[in-house]
């Protein structure tokens, strides 16, 4: 059984049309890189997977089901922009998730902010942008989901800041499941990226493990994304 599935999914807000006939079967296991340009139907598509937008026809299933209430707790989201109240502590809202995920762990979350000098009693107010998205990514990262959903995890950090998210991700991630990467900075994620998904105007333009596109064009992930895209 597929983690994701997905048969003819389109998403159409008004007359424009944000995801066309996606064709896609996601396994276990797997870190996979959704790539494409602004306005390539990424954030639509991780939102329809996490349950926050309904498809306008086609259907999509996680772990077997239809996307609703019972895959929420499958799935852990973390989206492009912060969403946590910049006037809570971070003790607070650990606890929250505690209470309002039974598969997160806050042993793992204290132990990821203790890593990065992040108390418990400080306030995301008094944080940087940079800060304020690891304490989030720590969040999602400290759940045992079977689906994470990363949208632009590092688009608010510094070089130097890299590859300390990459490594969270790596080692806190459930290994029987899947972590989808939506990024821009290529080049940062391809070393960790076992397949890869290129999408362009709403439709999947390529799909293929990380290896065998290596093997076929002999180049990088992020070279034959320059040249789809002509970046």
């Amino acid at each position: 059984m597929s983690l994701v599935e997905c048969t003819n999914l389109t998403k159409k807000y008004g007359n424009m049309l944000a995801l066309n006939q996606v064709n896609l079967n996601l396994e276990a296991g797997k870190i996979i890189g959704l790539l494409g340009p602004n306005g390539s139907g990424k954030t639509t598509f991780i939102k329809t997977c996490a349950g926050l937008l309904t498809p306008t026809s086609g259907q999509i299933h996680i772990c077997g089901m239809n996307v609703g209430p019972q895959t929420k707790a499958k799935v852990a989201y973390l989206p492009e922009r912060t969403y946590l109240s910049k006037w809570e502590k971070v003790r607070s809202i650990v606890d929250f998730f505690d209470d309002m995920y039974e598969n997160f762990h806050k042993d793992i979350a204290y132990n990821m902010l203790s890593d990065l000098g992040i108390s418990l009693d400080d306030r995301l107010k008094t944080m940087s942008k940079g800060t304020k998205e690891k304490v989030q990514l720590i969040l999602v990262m400290s759940r045992k989901a079977d689906l994470y959903l990363l949208d632009e995890p590092m688009g608010g950090v510094d070089p130097a800041a890299r590859d300390y998210i990459l490594n969270t991700i790596i080692s806190n991630y459930n290994p029987e499941g899947s972590i989808l990467i939506s990024t821009h900075l290529i080049s940062d994620v391809e070393n960790i990226l076992d397949d890869v998904i290129m999408i362009k105007q709403g439709t999947i333009v390529c799909h293929d493990s990380v290896d065998n596109l290596r093997q076929m064009y002999d180049k990088s992930v992020d070279q034959m994304f320059r040249e789809v895209f002509r970046c």
